[in-house]
């Protein structure tokens, strides 16, 4: 297990071992968020929509709207 100290402005910083094992550069996002049960989940936002776009192949003449998209 590993540690970090929260400063005295609140900052705290990712431990060298955890930004490599995730390819984080400085930059990356970090998202956090508290359950009810009080345990904290740290994730990196190390995509953008630009890196995604494009991973889903649609076939010719089947594009939707988004009013069709939707349930």
């Amino acid at each position: 297990m590993t540690e970090s100290t929260i400063t005295a402005k609140g900052q705290t910083t990712a431990p060298v071992h955890i930004r490599q094992t995730i390819g984080s550069v400085p930059g990356t996002r970090w998202v956090w968020h508290v359950l009810s049960n009080g345990r904290v989940f740290v994730w990196a936002k190390i995509k953008t929509s630009s890196d995604v776009k494009g991973m889903v192949k649609v076939p010719k003449g089947k594009r939707l709207s988004i009013e069709e998209m939707r349930p």
